[in-house]
């Protein structure tokens, strides 16, 4: 049985997967081409679909930050981390 094959057809559902240096693939790209474009047009901002973007990568970023500091021991302060990297 697929996960998500219960889900009314008036949803897509693309998992994409985001690496930190690397370019989004095709479907990644017309997603959130897509959502920006439904963003502007509800919002009547035209700045809506970078913020979405900005929002994109600051999640990125939190979850590469909690990697790193999920592999450093906790002994000591930040110290260590300045040490690890």
């Amino acid at each position: 049985m697929l996960l998500y094959e219960n889900l009314d057809s008036r949803f897509i559902f693309v998992p994409f997967g985001v690496e930190t240096l690397g370019l989004w693939g095709r479907e990644a790209r017309a997603l959130f081409k897509e959502l920006s474009k439904r963003v502007i047009e509800s919002s009547g901002d035209p700045r809506a679909g970078s913020y979405l973007g900005q929002r994109i990568s600051l999640a990125i970023q939190r979850g590469n930050a909690a990697s790193i500091l999920g592999t450093v021991p906790r002994r000591g302060g930040f110290e260590d981390v300045l040490d690890f990297i």
